[in-house]
């Protein structure tokens, strides 16, 4: 089959299950009372939404996975390694686990990926500088994702942008194999999207989240960027700029107040956006254009030179240096 017809068709294949399953996940989750219920300080929606998206998201993802691709090694490490964080997330969403215990489960989920031989092979670097790099990005990049759905829509849509270019890229640079995982992936978010755009009704949760982040770090260790240009391997951090700015500006900002940075608070960005007086449906689209901008910047460092990604580089680093600076003048407590 010709192979721009595969990404094509297993994009369709994920989307209709998902677009199903959603519906079917939605109702399970009001049965069977897993909701997400409005507390009046971070959770300000007016009734209760049902949580189960994101096991939606992955049973359409693996089923179509598993209708056109062959297992190996790596693709079996990285199924069963997202298995038990979409688990793990699933647990959460249930009450039924404590954080540490998230945190140990994902360190055995990126055992797993390691094991299998998903990990970042960065030449310059030793095996154990590589392996230490590739579990604090796995983890970083997996709560970025939980930590940034916060509001209808967000990290959804963010999620598919970048995995469309992923996709893309993959596609691109003859890694035909991840481009089809991509778009696997692509296709079943955005039949959850149908349901979770503004007024959501029904949510990510932990085992959505968790996932994605998880399925996105992954696949971006093991993506190729560039054969001529050196600077692409800094690639994942454009195109995961937003989860990856929301993190560590959080972080930030609850540091210098003084607070802990593990705690929920309404520091992110979108949260004081809103904050400000900006609408839902504004915030959720600024956030997907800035995703998709940032995924031609990540696209462009095929083509361009070296010294050109250096300043594309810079101009990214000065804008979120600047909305950050900007958003810091919201007054949220």
């Amino acid at each position: 089959m010709n192979k721009i017809v595969l990404p094509i068709l297993i994009v369709i294949l994920s989307f209709l299950f998902s677009l199903r399953g959603t519906k079917v996940a939605q109702k399970a989750a009001l049965h069977f009372g897993i909701v997400d219920k409005p507390d009046g300080k971070l959770k300000i929606h007016e009734e209760s939404v049902p949580y189960l998206g994101g096991l939606s998201i992955y049973l359409s993802f693996l089923i179509a996975l598993s209708i056109i691709i062959e297992f190996d090694q790596k693709v079996l490490g990285l199924l069963l390694g997202s298995t038990l964080v979409m688990l793990l997330g699933l647990l959460d969403d249930l009450k039924a686990i404590e954080p540490i215990i998230k945190i140990l489960g994902q360190l055995l989920a990126v055992t797993v990926l390691i094991k299998s031989g998903i990990v970042i092979d960065i030449v310059f670097l030793s095996n154990w500088q590589n392996t230490v790099l590739t579990v604090l990005w796995v983890l970083t990049l997996t709560n970025a994702f939980n930590i940034i759905d916060i509001m209808d829509g967000l990290a959804g849509g963010i999620a598919a942008f970048s995995t469309l270019f992923l996709a893309i890229i993959s596609y691109l640079n003859g890694q035909h194999f991840i481009s089809l995982i991509a778009a696997a992936l692509f296709g079943s978010i955005i039949g959850f999207l149908k349901y979770n755009f503004v007024p959501a009704r029904i949510y990510l949760g932990d085992s959505g989240s968790l996932f994605l982040g998880f399925m996105l770090a992954s696949l971006s260790m093991i993506a190729s960027y560039s054969d001529t240009n050196r600077y692409a391997l800094l690639s994942p951090l454009v195109l995961f700029g937003i989860p990856l700015f929301d993190l560590y500006y959080v972080v930030l900002l609850r540091i210098i107040k003084k607070k802990s940075p593990f705690r929920g608070s309404k520091d992110h960005y979108a949260v004081r956006m809103k904050i400000h007086g900006i609408a839902v449906r504004r915030i959720v689209g600024f956030s997907y254009l800035l995703g998709f901008f940032l995924g031609l910047a990540t696209l462009a460092n095929i083509f361009i030179l070296p010294w050109q990604s250096l300043v594309l580089y810079a101009i990214i680093i000065v804008f979120f240096i600047i909305f950050g600076a900007l958003l810091a003048q919201i007054k949220v407590d």
